[in-house]
């Protein structure tokens, strides 16, 4: 059965996050997803690919793991994730400790959503280079892996190197929570397929049938199991006919996304959303 779930840019002025992830719950929702910027360099030299100007959302929005930390702690079953958290700009051995600590707070209900950025000026600040941003997300992905998996965890690549090391609590998910890649560059396919867990597309930008097409081809090249790949649409269309055409396609969870406003226009939509999800489970 397919899974629902939401997504929100999670804000100083929107619906806070233990009243949005209790009426998550509440609505019978599988999931909710929280976004992640650090912060946004004011230069503004690279353009937004949503091609308007840039919604402040974007330097208003919360730390991902606090805010889902406090998520957890007042819901009991839905699934909590990051849609998408910025590897390339965090510590590899600390962001495995935070997720690690999360999915263990919060009994195993953590999905690691991951990315590289668009935005060059935000990454550089954190000493990333935009040619090389791909290679430092693997490097990361495949150190938090080990850390999680091994009690003495080592790992010796070009932008990620540490000798063996001790870290707890490890995640309550055998090796560590699943991993979903957030791309849909032609590039996207062999990176899942080779370091991760699923595929999250965002659902507005298209491309999805052929998506899953090469993702089919990427997975039997490399020898991974093409079903054991989640398959989740970020910011889904919100409708009926588009739902159900996108579980024929093979998906396996859809996120409608919510807007960063307060309470009062945040719940009447999500009440919406709920009876659609019902519509289509």
């Amino acid at each position: 059965m397919a899974r629902y779930g939401v997504t929100i840019f999670p804000t100083d002025y929107s619906i806070q996050p233990v009243e949005l992830a209790r009426a998550v719950e509440e609505r019978g929702f599988d999931s909710l997803f929280v976004t992640e910027h650090t912060h946004i360099p004011t230069s503004r030299r690279t353009p937004w690919p949503g091609g308007a100007e840039l919604p402040k959302d974007y330097w208003h929005t919360l730390d991902p793991f606090v805010a889902l930390s406090a998520m957890a702690a007042v819901t009991e079953r839905i699934i909590l994730g990051t849609g998408v958290c910025l590897v390339v700009e965090r510590d590899p051995i600390q962001l495995a400790k935070e997720v690690a600590s999360l999915d263990m707070i919060s009994s195993g209900r953590v999905i690691l959503g991951v990315g590289a950025g668009w935005n060059a000026e935000e990454m550089e600040n954190h000493g990333v280079q935009f040619a090389t941003r791909w290679k430092v997300v693997r490097e990361k992905v495949l150190a938090m892996k080990a850390i999680w998996a091994e009690d003495e965890a080592e790992y010796h690549g070009e932008f990620v190197d540490f000798d063996k090391l001790w870290s707890w609590p490890k995640p309550v998910q055998p090796g560590g929570p699943p991993i979903w890649l957030g791309a849909q560059s032609k590039w996207a396919f062999d990176r899942v397929a080779d370091y991760c867990d699923g595929w999250m597309p965002i659902g507005l930008s298209g491309g999805l049938e052929e998506g899953i097409e090469a993702l089919r081809k990427s997975c039997d090249r490399s020898g991974r199991d093409y079903e054991s790949i989640d398959r989740a649409i970020f910011a889904a269309a919100p409708n009926e006919e588009a739902c159900r055409k996108n579980i024929d396609r093979g998906f396996t969870d859809q996120m409608f996304a919510l807007p960063s406003k307060s309470a009062d226009k945040v719940l009447p939509i999500l009440d919406d959303l709920a009876e659609l999800a019902n519509k289509v489970r």
